[in-house]
């Protein structure tokens, strides 16, 4: 079972950036382990740090400054999560706190990849987007965004954004399932189906 998501209310870090590939999320020297642990660390590190490998904070990125410290949700360009597929990208976001992230697409495994492991990945247009970043910019700290995933709706001071989402995505990621508990839900058809295969072919069970 995953975290549910329903709602979630958080500061919110624009990187307007198009094309945000796996290995700028987590580059391959920061992938040391196997586990899901561990790797919030090394997310963005060729961006959050001064040097390959070290772990002096670079100033000028967004996530290391104050306004936006406790960041639960990015805006991001077009096409964020393209390139390999590696899962360590969503585990490394997952573990630093991200909740939610607000692009005008995705790469089509990364967004697979977030909704098993909890993390929604939202699509709006790049207007949306960019009016989303203008209002949050005001003021990180007081202008945080609301999903309401349920509602379907990005909520902004006043104004709110709609957004689409696949059923069978949503589900799982409001009721908390990830694909093996999802499987768990429908029981009784996969027991309705074996027992029908077992008459039709029952020399296959000798």
């Amino acid at each position: 079972m995953m975290d549910k998501f329903t709602q979630h209310r958080g500061v919110t870090a624009p990187i307007l950036r198009g094309n945000v590939d796996t290995d700028a999320i987590i580059p391959s020297r920061e992938m040391k382990r196997v586990s899901k642990q561990g790797l919030g660390e090394g997310m963005f590190a060729g961006w959050r740090y001064t040097e390959v490998g070290g772990r002096e904070v670079n100033p000028d990125f967004i996530l290391n400054q104050a306004e936006y410290a406790g960041t639960s949700i990015l805006l991001s360009g077009p096409n964020f999560g393209c390139g390999s597929s590696r899962e360590h990208a969503v585990w490394a976001l997952k573990e630093y706190g991200i909740r939610a992230i607000i692009a005008p697409s995705f790469g089509a495994i990364f967004a697979n990849n977030c909704i098993r492991n909890g993390l929604l990945p939202l699509v709006l247009n790049e207007e949306s987007v960019a009016h989303l970043a203008a209002w949050v910019e005001q003021d990180p700290v007081a202008n945080q965004v609301l999903v309401d995933l349920p509602a379907q709706t990005v909520f902004a001071g006043e104004g709110g954004y709609a957004f689409d989402i696949d059923a069978g995505a949503k589900r799982m990621l409001v009721e908390g399932l990830d694909a093996i508990a999802l499987t768990q839900t429908r029981w009784e058809v996969i027991e309705a189906f074996h027992q029908q295969r077992q008459q039709r072919r029952p020399w296959l069970y000798c």
